[in-house]
């Protein structure tokens, strides 16, 4: 899932926010950077899903051999899961920005400590401090395993 804004080409234009001393954590300077990203992120995927759309519709071929048929049904069907994926990170991105506006953002819903700037940045729907996130992939991998 490109959550990671390093792998985010839609996130790498963004400046990262300067820090100045003494400086309250998530003010309203800091919100409204983290809120101009998140928007900008969910119309990079809102355009995405248009795409493909049109594609799909574009591209729709009834092939009479059955292997290209079968190709391009893989083709699609990739495509699609990709978009669920997009789907559900919108939704991430609309509850983060619910957040902001709630006053909650940045904070850690597990434990209420500061998430941090430079996290955030890197994951901006991130809900979890570094702390209890690995504590949750632990327990995840214990479970799992």
């Amino acid at each position: 899932m490109p959550e990671n804004a390093t792998n985010n080409p839609e996130l790498e234009s963004f400046v990262p926010y300067d820090i100045k001393d003494g400086e309250e954590y998530m003010n309203d300077e800091q919100l409204e950077h983290f809120r101009q990203i998140l928007l900008k992120w969910k119309q990079e995927l809102m355009e995405e899903v248009d795409r493909t759309v049109q594609h799909l519709q574009e591209d729709a071929n009834n092939f009479a051999d059955p292997a290209d048929r079968a190709t391009q049904e893989e083709e699609f069907s990739l495509e699609l899961r990709t978009r669920d994926r997009e789907r559900k990170l919108i939704k991430k991105i609309n509850e983060a920005l619910n957040d902001i506006d709630e006053g909650d953002y940045g904070y850690c819903e597990s434990c209420g400590i500061e998430i941090g700037i430079r996290r955030l940045e890197a994951r901006p729907t991130a809900t979890l401090c570094v702390d209890c996130k690995t504590l949750a992939e632990i327990k995840e991998r214990q479970i799992g395993g």
